[in-house]
């Protein structure tokens, strides 16, 4: 069975939802886990999202992670290795109807963590990209409401133009820094 796309209004939920989450993580990372953000369209206040829980971790390595697997299945975790990224690892509960995903990087992979932060962070605080990419994303699931793939395809030229807007002002700020 293929995931429901479905996307509803925010909810203030997702905060508590992804903070019950974070203590289970850190309890099975321990001493490996630098730090645990809450990522996606779920942390971002007033967008409309799939109710899906997204987490970024960052670790000291990932070869200990690998050791856990075990650990997050007893929370019901599925352990699902790089699952298309690499340096990742990608864990989800609830199978193709998933309430929760995480995506663990080691911290030297300031590609991959910069990027979730960066997007996160630039629709925290622009509103009228917020509410265009939340129309988009109702759209999107209209359109496709069987069809992750599809659906992760019209969002894609969206976060690709504001990914590359974020790092032209990075690359502007650095260079006004360094004069």
């Amino acid at each position: 069975m293929s995931q429901h796309i479905t996307v509803v209004a925010y909810n203030p939920l997702w905060v508590k939802k992804y903070e019950e989450e974070s203590f289970l993580i850190r309890d099975i990372l321990a001493d490996n886990c630098i730090a645990i953000y809450h990522i996606g369209s779920t942390s971002v206040p007033g967008l409309a999202a799939k109710p899906i829980i997204d987490i970024m971790v960052t670790v000291r390595s990932l070869e200990k992670v690998n050791r856990v697997a075990e650990a997050f299945s007893e929370i019901g975790y599925e352990y699902l290795g790089e699952f298309g990224i690499v340096g990742r690892r990608y864990l989800r509960k609830g199978g193709d109807e998933r309430i929760h995903q995480i995506h663990i990087f080691q911290m030297n992979d300031w590609n991959n963590i910069g990027r979730h932060l960066a997007f996160r962070n630039y629709m925290r605080t622009h509103e009228e990209e917020r509410t265009e990419y939340a129309k988009l994303k109702i759209e999107l699931a209209r359109k496709f409401p069987d069809d992750i793939d599809g659906y992760g395809d019209g969002k894609e030229n969206f976060v690709g133009k504001k990914m590359l807007l974020l790092m032209r002002l990075q690359m502007a700020r650095t260079v006004f820094v360094e004069l």
